[in-house]
């Protein structure tokens, strides 16, 4: 009987510590995911983003959910100056007049923060750097993620505002 506990109990730790490490390659897993970069296409401009994802609380069919109603940020280049603003669109606007609106084509879903994205430009306004954008990626990001609890009837149509950062690249055919 003896034996047979002590069996039990290594093999409960082996689980165990099997499970632990799991969770620790998940976690570390879309630190390594990278984005390819488009085939044919090079880098135009890179800008990190802070702001907030903000959500609705709405109803859906039979249950209450958050929303992602729009994101708010603005737009930094490698040397911490504002060059610009992404809003709903989504759409990214410099502050030299140029605009480019992003369709989905790739997610990779997070457990922590918002996904990773990678877009491609599905129109474009203004003459400047993003004039001649054919997609965007979104990586590195942090928070953003809409609550998981307090939608519900007496919230229906409130709004949530949630931080978050990220790193955008914007590619052009050569």
């Amino acid at each position: 009987m003896v034996a047979l506990t002590q069996f039990a109990g290594k093999r409960f730790l082996f689980l165990l510590g099997a499970v632990l490490l799991g969770c620790l390659c998940v976690g570390k897993a879309q630190e390594s995911i990278q984005l390819a970069p488009p085939e044919g296409e090079k880098l135009v401009l890179q800008a990190h983003a802070k702001g907030d994802q903000i959500y609705t609380c709405k109803k859906t069919s039979d249950q209450y959910a958050w929303t992602l109603k729009e994101p708010r940020a603005d737009l930094f280049d490698e040397q911490n100056k504002l060059i610009g603003h992404h809003f709903a669109g989504p759409t990214w606007e410099l502050n030299d007049g140029s605009q480019v609106v992003g369709k989905v084509v790739t997610k990779i879903d997070s457990a922590n923060s918002i996904p990773w994205l990678s877009l491609a430009a599905a129109s474009h306004s203004g003459n400047g750097a993003l004039s001649s954008v054919t997609s965007i990626q979104r990586v590195h990001t942090t928070g953003g993620k809409a609550a998981i609890a307090g939608c519900d009837a007496a919230h229906e149509n409130n709004e949530s505002r949630v931080g978050y950062t990220a790193d955008y690249f914007f590619y052009a055919k050569p």
